[in-house]
């Protein structure tokens, strides 16, 4: 079941991250972002990863996409118009994307560490949390003081610049 669930999964961010690509709104392209990530997040549950999950939640749908949205909404981007489609160039791209996935599956099928079985973990009741949170904290505290200082004047900036002046 949880490799069924794995698959599902996949296939559910696959078709969220083309609807990111095909969607003409903004809106949609973040929201369909969103579930691409929720989607992702559970693929890493399905993995035993649930540390690395619930932060995929947490950051990258929780505050980096509202934060996206935000920004969209606030400088009030519209939809794409439709230009005419060209069959030249979806048959290009159809043979670039083809190619690509022949070599793709050539590559992954003659890797070595697919036929290996993975060792177990060393101490599987060691925190995931507190082992991140020490290395955060002790190796990585200004960067990640400086990151947070980044997106702080990155969104000062944006409200900045999509200000309307009043006549």
């Amino acid at each position: 079941m949880p490799l069924a669930l794995f698959w599902i999964f996949a296939a559910l961010t696959i078709a969220f991250g083309a609807g990111v690509v095909f969607f003409r709104s903004p809106v949609s392209s973040a929201m369909s972002l969103v579930m691409a990530f929720v989607g992702l997040a559970a693929l890493f549950v399905t993995l035993d990863a649930f540390f690395i999950g619930v932060v995929q939640v947490l950051v990258y749908a929780g505050a980096v996409m509202v934060l996206f949205l935000f920004i969209i909404m606030l400088l009030d981007l519209r939809a794409d118009q439709r230009r005419p489609v060209k069959l030249a160039a979806w048959a290009g791209g159809g043979i670039v994307v083809g190619g690509f996935i022949a070599v793709l599956s050539q590559v992954v099928s003659s890797l070595p560490a697919l036929q290996q079985t993975k060792p177990a973990l060393a101490d599987p009741a060691a925190s995931d949390v507190a082992m991140v949170g020490l290395l955060l904290f002790r190796s990585f505290n200004l960067p990640f003081q400086i990151l947070g200082v980044l997106l702080l004047v990155a969104t000062v900036g944006v409200v900045v610049l999509s200000r309307r002046e009043l006549k």
